[in-house]
């Protein structure tokens, strides 16, 4: 009985991380292009209505969780205008799924040529815990109103973490640099917070849909509770484009957390064909 009491706990506390890893997953990734000033992203999304991205996170060989990724066209308009409704889905698998099961839902609705978002809702689905948070975001009031209050930005573009994922993604890029460092504020749960990456320059990463010319990124990460202090977090981003995040990597204090991608499909480009920036 203390066995699998045990084993429970070790699962939760395991499938705890990989959910909490997803997240920064997307987060690190968006962090890296955003500045304290407006971004300006290119005059066209990377991204088209029907892509799909699906992901799997694996804990040494074991897969712990997979993420779907889909771009949605919408009949609602928000102040009038247009918008795609952007959705991410994570699911915990396998062993994980028995001891600690996660349905989680993230819905974003932006601009469609500003990518910025106009409204986010997620739902929660963690075993017997539930919980379902609503957001209207106000770009010209610097303004997120919330089911968990008011907040207010210093910044002109606040995002939650699936508009910032595709907003990233749409950025020119022509400029950076190696070691170049930079920061975002984003909005989360029940308050805006902010991240750091530097990026490291260009790689050729192999993953299990073959190699891929990548730009290579660190986001910074807080030692403790699934962290080790010496931790690095790397992100490798295709270099078409597409703009696609195609695998990240982390030690956490017991053994090493990937994630993958493992299928795509309504691209916009080629995948994995590079494309001047």
């Amino acid at each position: 009985m203390v066995n699998r009491v045990q084993r429970f706990r070790y699962i939760k506390e395991k499938t705890n991380a990989m959910k909490r890893l997803y997240l920064f997953f997307i987060l690190f990734f968006i962090a890296g292009f955003v500045h304290a000033q407006p971004l300006g992203n290119r005059k066209e999304p990377v991204f088209k209505v029907g892509e799909v991205l699906k992901y799997r996170l694996k804990y040494g060989f074991i897969t712990a969780a997979e993420a779907t990724l889909s771009v949605k066209a919408s009949d609602l308009k928000f102040d009038n205008l247009p918008v795609y409704h952007l959705l991410a889905e994570g699911r915990t698998s396998g062993t994980f799924d028995i001891f600690h099961k996660v349905r989680n839902r993230y819905n974003s609705y932006v601009h469609q040529t500003e990518l910025t978002p106009f409204f986010y809702a997620e739902t929660i689905r963690e075993n017997r815990y539930k919980r379902d948070d609503k957001a209207r975001f106000y770009q010209d009031e610097k303004k997120v109103v919330s089911n968990k209050g008011t907040f207010f930005s210093k910044q002109s573009q606040t995002f939650d973490i699936v508009s910032a994922y595709y907003f990233a993604r749409s950025l020119d890029l022509s400029k950076v640099k190696p070691n170049d460092k930079f920061t975002m504020t984003y909005f989360l749960n029940d308050g805006l917070a902010d991240l750091e990456i530097i990026y490291i320059g260009k790689e050729r990463v192999k993953t299990n849909l073959g190699y891929f010319d990548c730009l290579k990124f660190n986001p910074s990460i807080q030692a403790g509770r699934i962290f080790k202090d010496d931790s690095k977090l790397y992100l490798w981003i295709t270099d078409d484009g597409n703009r696609i995040p195609v695998k990240a990597q982390v030690e956490i204090l017991v053994g090493t957390v990937t994630m993958e991608l493992t299928a795509a499909s309504g691209l916009k480009y080629p995948l994995g064909v590079s494309k001047n920036k």
